[in-house]
């Protein structure tokens, strides 16, 4: 699986959301609405989700291992750092 494309559009609201992302995957597939939080530790990616019924919000696509949710967020994170430094 390779990202081929990473869309990310700053977000200037008050909170701890700083973007929201989109990504390319094998120029077939896109994965809209990622979210780059600022949290306690830095930042992250949370993954679209939706609120479910009982209140709780559900990831409506997820990588299945946490390796590849790692190589998402990194070529995420690392993109959005360099929008910053332009």
């Amino acid at each position: 699986m390779q990202i081929t494309d990473v869309r990310i559009r700053k977000v200037e609201k008050e909170g701890k959301m700083r973007a929201v992302v989109s990504i390319t995957i094998d120029e077939e597939f896109v994965v809209h609405d990622i979210k780059i939080i600022e949290g306690e530790k830095g930042l992250f990616i949370a993954m679209p989700s939706r609120k479910a019924t009982d209140g709780e919000y559900r990831d409506i696509a997820h990588p299945i291992n946490s390796d590849t949710r790692e190589r998402i967020q990194r070529l995420i994170l690392d993109k959005y750092e360099e929008m910053q430094e332009m």
